[in-house]
């Protein structure tokens, strides 16, 4: 199959969605399906804040990536790009002839997937990531009714979809409030089970990374939805009564300054470790291993990759109850606790610090819970849903001339996108190129 797929978030930003949408892309690639990525054009610094060079990233032959012009967009990775749709860029598509376009994000870039969609008359399908009324704290308007307007139009985007996917149960919950009806599914993002797993040596990669007998780890960005500020709380509290504890973070973000000063406030500054951002997946690896504890306090996930890299490495994990953290953490994996409660967090990780046959049994728990979440496992299942969406839209519009059920009531609604937007390139040729050329 061809697929075309659209995000408003995509390499070389620090992101979980980025990296499943890439893994994704390359196992479906490696089983002959032909890939072609639509996303913003990030700037230098954009790499460099990673340490990456500034190049395309080409995994395979079958993979193609095409960037949109962006302007910078104030996010947690200090990474973030807004692309503004022009509704023509569809016409990019017309050569590769996709049988299905997915989206991954409602924004810009995923606008212009939707418009292509419509314009071509292709199946689309759309996976929600991201709980949209948690990130308002960047949005210029911050007012309640702003985060019910952000939650409608995030239902009204995702009603458009043909099938829509999201790894959290509770995404689709809050969709539904705001009268989404469409066709849908939970479905985790891939976990690369090849990279990720238990390795041998754990004291020697302590000694390599500066690691205590009882180190608690957090991997992702290190922004304010992260609630990063909780574990250090957490650690600070924990002193007295596990006196060799550590806490490393591994990641970049606009927090970063903030935490590290509250470190020094709190007298923990020698107890935190901030490992910065690491290209390398195996070093990523390794740090898992010289880990004794994952923690997350986070109230943005739909699922966390993170998380089940951790789990992949036989780390027991503490998290939140709080969207999709709630539905992958459980009593035989890990220990739960309420959004901001740094007591309770506190006594969880004081429980497993004294308690290593549990970290054991969690870690071991982990392990098998995520094996049903591997790359192979998931490409597998997107394999069959695409092949399944592309031919019901096709035996409907072929049946009926209409699009299935792509207005908010579910109402088929006549195929006239073709016509129209053939018409406003025709008489707007050069359109693409003069937007392109002022957004930089």
């Amino acid at each position: 199959m061809r697929i075309a797929v659209f995000s408003d978030n995509f390499y070389p930003e620090l992101s979980g969605i980025a990296d499943s949408i890439l893994s994704l892309g390359e196992h479906l690639a490696a089983r002959g399906h032909c890939i072609r990525f639509y996303a913003p054009r990030y700037a230098r610094k954009d790499f460099a804040l990673l340490g990456l060079p500034v190049a395309e990233i080409h995994p395979r032959d079958t993979i193609g990536v095409v960037r949109l012009p962006s302007i910078p967009y104030p996010t947690g990775t200090m990474q973030g790009r807004m692309v503004f749709p022009t509704g023509l860029r569809w016409r990019h598509l017309r050569g590769f002839r996709p049988d299905v376009i997915h989206v991954h994000l409602p924004f810009g870039v995923g606008l212009e997937g939707l418009m292509a969609a419509r314009a071509l008359g292709t199946p689309l399908v759309g996976t929600n990531h991201t709980p949209v009324t948690e990130f308002l704290r960047y949005a210029p308007i911050r007012a309640a009714w702003c985060g019910r307007l952000a939650a409608q139009y995030t239902a009204w985007f995702y009603s458009h979809c043909d099938f829509v996917s999201s790894p959290s149960g509770t995404i689709f919950a809050e969709m539904e409030n705001f009268r989404f009806r469409g066709r849908h599914r939970v479905i985790s993002n891939p976990i690369r089970l090849d990279a990720f797993g238990p390795l041998p040596h754990r004291q020697l990669l302590k000694a390599t990374f500066g690691f205590s007998d009882f180190t608690i780890l957090y991997a992702g960005r290190l922004a304010p939805e992260k609630r990063v500020d909780l574990l250090v709380r957490a650690i600070a509290g924990l002193v007295s009564e596990v006196p060799a504890v550590r806490l490393a973070l591994l990641g970049r973000g606009s927090a970063e300054g903030a935490l590290k000063s509250l470190c020094r406030s709190l007298r923990v500054a020698e107890r935190v470790k901030f490992l910065g951002f690491l290209p390398n997946s195996t070093t990523v690896a390794e740090v898992y291993n010289a880990a004794d504890v994952f923690a997350i306090a986070s109230t943005a996930e739909t699922q966390s990759i993170a998380t089940m890299q951790a789990m992949a490495c036989g780390l027991p994990v503490v998290g939140v109850r709080a969207w999709g953290l709630g539905e992958y953490i459980n009593g035989m994996n890990g220990l739960l606790v309420d959004p901001g409660d740094v007591p309770a967090l506190k006594q969880a990780l004081a429980y497993l610090a004294t308690h290593p046959q549990a970290r054991t049994q969690l870690g071991q728990g982990g392990q098998k819970f995520v094996t049903r979440f591997s790359a192979p496992a998931i490409a597998s299942e997107w394999e069959e849903i695409y092949q399944t969406v592309a031919a019901d839209f096709h035996h409907h519009l072929n049946a009926t001339g209409m699009l299935p059920g792509r207005d908010r009531s579910g109402t088929d609604v006549p195929f006239r996108g073709r016509t129209i937007a053939l018409r406003i390139a025709q008489e707007s040729d050069d359109a693409l190129e003069f937007c392109d050329s002022r957004i930089q």
